[in-house]
């Protein structure tokens, strides 16, 4: 009888860890989930209009430009630090100022279209934004070019990506 008394005590003890740990698990996944908003939210917010842009098809030496607008709908100056993109084809153009809430601008994004073939490309913002750095992203296919005009593309070796 002694054994059986043991092994009883035993699995009560095993139960109620394993309901205190479940409950542990629950909690904290509770308190995961809830975000922390400041009470009156000072913070600047970066909001852009699209983060993605697809040219399509672009003629060869064509208009690789686009801007990406954005708005700040925080309720303080957003200050726009950097704007980095993936490669030395692509060059943003962005504002030096800060931007005051409600204020609007844009960053210019120009790709060289002398580069045939399909291509995806991003750029990354850096600002006082919470929610920073974002991304924004072009894509499209530089057509072939008229014979003669067309450089010719280089492959390298070391690197595999898009040109």
């Amino acid at each position: 009888m002694y054994n059986f008394e043991k092994k009883r005590a035993m699995k009560s003890t095993m139960i109620l860890l394993a309901f205190l740990f479940i409950s542990c698990l629950v909690s904290a996944q509770e308190t995961k989930d809830k975000t922390v908003q400041p009470a009156d939210n000072v913070q600047p917010a970066l909001i852009f209009e699209k983060t993605t842009h697809d040219f399509g098809l672009i003629p060869f030496n064509g208009d690789g430009t686009v801007e990406f607008k954005f708005t700040n709908t925080g309720k303080t100056p957003i200050i726009l630090s950097n704007c980095q993109s993936s490669c030395g084809c692509t060059v943003p153009e962005w504002p030096k100022d800060p931007i005051p809430p409600k204020g609007t601008g844009s960053i210019k994004v120009k790709y060289n279209t002398t580069r045939v073939g399909p291509f995806t490309k991003t750029v990354t913002v850096t600002s006082n934004d919470p929610g920073s750095p974002n991304v924004l992203t072009i894509k499209g296919t530089v057509e072939k070019g008229v014979e003669g005009k067309e450089p010719v593309k280089e492959k390298s070796i070391l690197s595999n990506e898009n040109q």
